[in-house]
């Protein structure tokens, strides 16, 4: 098992596919000219799949597959099916643009869960957020992959003066639609003008919710991210990620590796661990994960607290989302 000094299992690994993207949403991408990994630089295939191998050696249960947008990669379908032969629940998060060239695919190696983003349900303002007119496919997936009997969480990232007066319209598509919609705080990451002012809070979400409808909240399982709710009467559910306002650091099986094969034990630690190196030459990476994984900090990467008015996003170390994975 890979244990921090909390006494935290870890048993959840995500990995990131690539840093590429074909949206350009300012808050993950701090600019329309990118300049993305050579592929010299990203984890192939083959190596993707050795570390993966470890990682399920020592205990992990659960991978997800994140980006950029892990579907953009050219051998994204060979991955996935590498992965789907190890004994873990495979998942995917995904914007949603390529799923149609996907789903037998995604059906075939066992995948049953998709995490899809999505900010807004109005076109021009897709449009602007993610400087690409992909809207109405991405909307056409996301009704395909519900027929197609995927369980379907849309994950969209609120943010004041943007797109917060459509929180109650992501609601009102879980009445007829089994969507588990979930709201996302506003996080800080190098490039993406993070403002302790844009951020909408769990409460304040939830209170808005309470305005329009009764809701219920949902008990919370072990090792969950979003505190959950249902509307009676209504097929899906929404949740609030509450990252800034109430962290969820106390039970915590999480790791990240990047497309580079950097182990990163908090999306937001500022030290990283090269395990793609290290296997290029040889070596055994077990070791190198217990290290990396023992220096977690207790919350929040050791880089601020829930007392997000007073962060000062110029002084917090760390890649931009887009470079870590989603």
């Amino acid at each position: 098992m890979i244990i921090d000094k909390f006494n935290r299992i870890h048993n959840y690994l995500r990995i990131s596919l690539t840093d590429n993207c074909n949206l350009r949403c300012k808050y993950c991408m701090p600019e329309e000219d990118y300049a993305f990994m050579p592929k010299s630089q990203l984890m192939s295939a083959e190596e993707l799949e050795q570390i993966a191998s470890v990682f399920v050696s020592m205990g992990v249960e659960k991978i997800r597959l994140t980006g950029g947008e892990p579907l953009v990669r050219k051998d994204a379908g060979d991955i996935i099916g590498r992965l789907s032969k190890f004994p873990v629940k495979l998942t995917l998060t995904t914007n949603g643009t390529r799923l149609h060239e996907f789903t037998n695919l995604l059906q075939d190696a066992g995948v049953q869960s998709l995490n899809i983003s999505l900010d807004t349900l109005d076109a021009d303002k897709f449009m602007m957020l993610t400087r690409r007119d992909h809207f109405s496919r991405t909307m056409d997936n996301i009704h395909l992959m519900i027929e197609r009997g995927f369980h379907v969480k849309l994950n969209m990232v609120v943010m004041k003066g943007i797109n917060d007066n459509e929180i109650i319209d992501f609601i009102a598509l879980t009445k007829n639609l089994p969507l588990h919609v979930r709201f996302i705080e506003f996080m800080p990451f190098t490039g993406n003008q993070w403002d302790s002012d844009k951020v909408i809070t769990w409460q304040q979400i939830v209170s808005l919710a309470q305005e329009h409808y009764d809701v219920l909240p949902l008990e919370r399982e072990k090792h969950d991210t979003a505190k959950k709710y249902i509307v009676p009467g209504h097929a899906g559910t929404f949740a609030v990620i509450s990252t800034m306002s109430s962290h969820f650091c106390g039970d915590c099986n999480r790791m990240r590796l990047t497309a580079d094969g950097k182990l990163k034990n908090c999306l937001f630690s500022q030290s990283e661990v090269d395990l793609l190196s290290p296997l290029r030459h040889g070596l055994d990476i077990k070791q190198l994960i217990q290290d990396c994984i023992a220096q977690k900090y207790k919350s929040l990467g050791g880089q601020f607290t829930n007392d997000f008015e007073r962060i000062d996003a110029t002084h917090l170390q760390n890649r931009s989302m887009i470079a870590i994975g989603g």
